[in-house]
């Protein structure tokens, strides 16, 4: 009889945690690849499509301007100046006050949530004047801040204070009724006085609602300073989209509002990268929102 021939059958290669990882992470750069560039093409097609628009006069150039008429006021203010004096010195004066505004705002917003979440008959007294002052149109605010402290920065700080106060408190407040009843009952067993349970156990639970609120507050104190300068300033960007719009410079007003988003945006990015780096110990899925 003929020798018996034995066919090994070859078996796929096994993939192992390695090879998974590798391909995730080949995955999430290729995904992070794909939305850069999608959100690049996006806004060169904007830009592009609002030059065309105007230099077709399908739209009026003298009402909506155009990208290079915006690019070319933001260069004349970058080298020259503005009418109020150096571009670079009315962006710091309205990152100045945003940044005292939003500050204080958070200190305040923070501290009097966490009370109020820890201390229930605070709540009780004070819940519902916190309720009407949050129902009130807090930028018909910024008239009565400029009578009281004049065109300084006090009244611009004042507005993005009460801005920034209210998103910042309902989260820290929210934080502090969220926290785990269980970590609290093991801290009281092991001996721990109400003012250690709120430092080790109800803030750092609470540091991610507000975290969440800091990434929009910032945006706010930004709004309360240029609402403040719009209405009446000595220097700040809010005082030029309004010295913009009183010459009927609609490129001035859009140059205006490009740099605060260029601010806003690098705040933002400030803000999430603080957060990644307290936040180490989430799981990427987790702080994606995935």
């Amino acid at each position: 009889m003929p020798p018996e021939t034995v066919t090994e059958a070859k078996s796929p290669a096994r993939t192992g945690p390695t090879d998974r990882s590798q391909a995730r992470a080949r995955a999430a750069r290729h995904h992070k690849l794909l939305v850069h560039g999608t959100r690049v093409l996006l806004l060169v097609g904007l830009i592009g499509l609002w030059e065309g628009l105007a230099r077709a006069a399908v739209i009026d150039p003298f009402n909506f301007s155009m990208p290079s008429r915006i690019w070319d006021q933001m260069s004349q203010w970058a080298l020259h100046g503005t009418p109020q004096g150096s571009l670079w010195e009315q962006i710091w004066y309205t990152l100045y006050e945003a940044l005292l505004g939003w500050v204080i705002g958070v200190i305040g917003g923070v501290v009097l949530g966490i009370a109020l979440g820890r201390i229930r008959f605070l709540a009780d007294v004070l819940g519902p004047y916190i309720k009407v002052l949050n129902a009130l149109p807090r930028i018909v605010l910024a008239p009565i801040f400029l009578i009281w402290f004049g065109l300084g920065p006090a009244s611009k700080v004042a507005s993005a204070v009460v801005l920034v106060f209210f998103p910042v408190f309902f989260n820290a407040f929210q934080g502090a009724r969220e926290v785990d009843r269980n970590l609290v009952a093991n801290s009281r067993i092991l001996g721990a006085s109400n003012r250690q349970v709120t430092l080790q156990v109800v803030i750092p639970s609470a540091t991610s609602w507000i975290f969440t609120s800091l990434h929009v507050s910032f945006g706010f104190a930004l709004i309360g300073a240029i609402v403040g300068e719009y209405i009446g300033a000595t220097k700040g960007l809010g005082l030029l989209v309004s010295a913009s719009q009183g010459t009927f410079n609609a490129a001035g007003v859009y140059a205006a509002m490009v740099i605060l988003a260029v601010v806003a945006l690098l705040a933002e990015g400030l803000l999430a990268f603080l957060e990644r780096r307290l936040f180490r110990w989430k799981p990427a899925d987790a702080a994606d929102g995935r």
